[in-house]
């Protein structure tokens, strides 16, 4: 890589650290001022104030790409992963996703997913429509309240914050997608160029400050292609019958933040 493509990549990373500065350092301090126990769930309280100011924009530029994997591929029963806001319910076809379950662990976020949900059909009262407080690392505890495997798997942008995110990925799949189910994802991940790679892991500590524990480097794409499982002889097999992932054509190879979609498919047996 360039010194001046290097740059500018500190550049990108110190504009969106001051933009997340600008908008939710004030407003949490605010609410800590406000209630010190809010000391405790500062990270919480901060991405609750950053993602409203930034996540409009952030799902906007995404949305080819979203369309691309969640509308041409959601149905069933649908569990999102860090719903956040509530932006992936705008993709769902409400005829073809019989029951949203929007898992998310940031309790300030719940009453936007619920008021997107309910304007796009989906609703607690007749069961449609769940949001759980829980985090992915909580496998233990999901399963009590999805009645039963899901047909569609959604991570967008999650993956990066989740700790043993491998791990937890692999579990999910096994223990909640159902068979012939599905997995999608819109991530960004480790950049295939070593390059900006390195910058990449360069910029985790002071990123991942900032943003929740979020990971530039992750390979969630290559974790996901080489998913396996067990099989009755105790053998290890590929976790899937189809798959593939994609990029943005039009995406600069030098982006820190280098975004995959994908699409995999759970194997009967």
């Amino acid at each position: 890589m360039k010194l001046f493509a290097a740059l500018n990549l500190f550049l990108g990373v110190s504009r969106v650290i001051l933009d997340g500065l600008r908008f939710a350092f004030v407003p949490t301090l605010v609410d800590v001022l406000r209630n010190p126990l809010r000391i405790f769930r500062l990270s919480e309280t901060y991405m609750t104030h950053l993602w409203a100011v930034l996540s409009d924009l952030v799902d906007e530029n995404a949305r080819p790409m979203k369309e691309s994997i969640i509308s041409s591929h959601a149905h069933g029963v649908v569990l999102d992963l860090g719903a956040g806001y509530g932006h992936t319910i705008l993709y769902l076809g409400r005829p073809k996703v019989s029951r949203y379950i929007a898992l998310e662990p940031n309790v300030c976020m719940h009453a936007k997913i619920r008021g997107v949900a309910n304007k796009s059909g989906f609703f607690e009262s007749d069961g449609s429509l769940v949001i759980l407080d829980h985090r992915a690392e909580n496998l233990s505890l999901i399963p009590h309240f999805i009645d039963g495997p899901v047909d569609t798997l959604i991570t967008v942008l999650t993956v990066c914050s989740i700790p043993n995110a491998r791990r937890v990925l692999t579990r999910l799949v096994r223990d909640i997608v159902k068979p012939g189910g599905q997995f999608l994802f819109y991530e960004h991940v480790r950049n295939p160029r070593d390059d900006v790679a390195w910058w990449q892991k360069f910029y985790n500590p002071v990123w991942g400050l900032f943003f929740d524990g979020c990971r530039l480097d992750q390979p969630t794409d290559k974790w996901v292609e080489d998913m396996k499982d067990l099989d009755e002889y105790g053998k290890e097999i590929c976790m899937w019958s189809e798959g593939n992932c994609w990029t943005d054509p039009n995406a600069s190879e030098e982006n820190l933040t280098w975004h995959v979609a994908g699409r995999f498919v759970k194997r009967f047996s």
